[in-house]
């Protein structure tokens, strides 16, 4: 009975910006979970990559490339993948972008792009999902929000700002929506060696201080995500809404 409450068989999950990194790691971790999953990215090559790989995996894999950002698109794609593939079960919102500059010379330009990416793109998504979610009275999303939506480094205070407001956005779905059988959760990775964060994997200083910093004194393996991702978007978490669960060595435990 217990294992069964992870076991996502015969659930579809859509999973923005999963042609690489966290987005790939948790596809293959709920389709190992029995989940159908729906790739989404905007270079339709990459998203045919990520796909072969997955299949060769045995996963259940439709490719559906969007422009996350583009509200009118997305609308049009939830559509059209409710209507004519099935319905979204699990919704998780992966995309996202990174842009590191001095606060008092960053880009304008970039802080509006990253607004975009960061935050838009979860309201964008999860607003076209949940349309269809909430007359089935059940569903699951779950927003990747950041070790950065508590903490602040210098140089990626836009970032910051973004990965707090997805966990605030994050609370007021589960308020608008819990009611209505929606559990709508963020899951918050801390330092990770994926390709967002690649100019500080290769950085041998940035990896001492955060092997120091961090109580697990390591960066983290995108497949350690996975097991709170399945959780979040089973039956196992079906109580649980508004939360943001951190995934991070306790380096938002520690000083």
């Amino acid at each position: 009975m217990s294992l069964a409450l992870f076991d996502l068989s015969g659930r579809r999950a859509l999973i923005t910006g999963s042609s690489q990194g966290i987005g790939l790691a948790l596809a293959g971790g709920l389709a190992a979970a029995g989940a159908t999953i729906l790739l989404n990215g905007r270079d339709p090559a990459r998203l045919e990559a990520a796909a072969t790989r997955l299949r060769e995996g045995g996963a259940d894999v439709e490719l559906h490339p969007f422009d996350v950002t583009d509200h009118a698109a997305v609308r049009t794609a939830v559509d059209r993948i409710e209507a004519t593939t099935g319905p979204i079960d699990i919704l998780i919102n992966n995309a996202g972008m990174q842009h590191r500059a001095p606060l008092e010379d960053f880009p304008p330009e970039a802080f509006q792009q990253m607004l975009q990416t960061n935050i838009a793109s979860v309201f964008n998504v999860a607003q076209a999902v949940a349309r269809h979610m909430i007359p089935r009275g059940k569903g699951k999303i779950v927003n990747i929000c950041s070790v950065q939506t508590a903490l602040a480094r210098p140089g990626i205070a836009p970032y910051t700002a973004t990965k707090g407001a997805v966990a605030n956005l994050t609370k007021g779905m589960a308020t608008d929506w819990a009611r209505h059988g929606l559990q709508c959760n963020g899951l918050a990775p801390g330092y990770f060696d994926t390709p967002l964060n690649a100019a500080l994997v290769a950085d041998p200083a940035f990896s001492d201080w955060l092997a120091r910093r961090t109580p697990a004194g390591r960066w983290g393996r995108v497949e350690e995500l996975v097991g709170a991702a399945i959780f979040l978007s089973s039956a196992a978490s079906s109580f649980v809404n508004g939360t943001t669960l951190y995934v991070d060595g306790g380096i938002t435990a520690s000083l």
